[in-house]
């Protein structure tokens, strides 16, 4: 199965991450995993006060944050994946990936943050089942 997970960085995430190492039928060599962290563009005026190579080392060392615990983390696991990041709409480029890439399944976690936990469910959450027409699995 070709498994794309979202990761934030976030407490959702690493009890999500948690089960998958946990649980028997997410190991193997019969799942081929694609860890993905969507990085929120800066606000253009912003950006525009630095130098680009200064923004990009910025953007590279927040993925590079979230990303080295989750790689070395599944590691340890005997979890082999792929590791992408991307300035980008993370909910839009997750259901995005989903598409092109032709993903079996994507799985991720909930914040639950603003309006009242956005109903329950995070908003990019929210958002990738809206847009999203692969299978999600979310943890909360």
């Amino acid at each position: 199965m070709k498994i794309l997970v979202a990761v934030d960085g976030s407490a959702c995430s690493k009890r999500m991450l948690a089960h998958l190492v946990s649980e028997a039928m997410w190991r193997g060599d019969s799942h081929q995993y694609t860890v993905f962290h969507g990085i929120e563009p800066l606000p253009h005026r912003a950006a525009a006060l630095a130098p680009p190579p200064t923004v990009r080392a910025l953007y590279d060392s927040q993925a590079e944050a979230v990303l080295r615990p989750v790689r070395t983390f599944l590691h340890r696991h005997g979890i082999d994946a792929r590791f992408v990041h991307k300035v980008c709409r993370p909910a839009r480029e997750i259901a995005r990936m989903a598409a092109v890439q032709h993903f079996d399944l994507v799985i991720m976690g909930s914040h639950g943050h603003g309006r009242l936990g956005n109903a329950v469910l995070g908003s990019v959450v929210t958002q990738v089942l809206a847009q999203a027409k692969t299978p999600l699995l979310v943890f909360r």
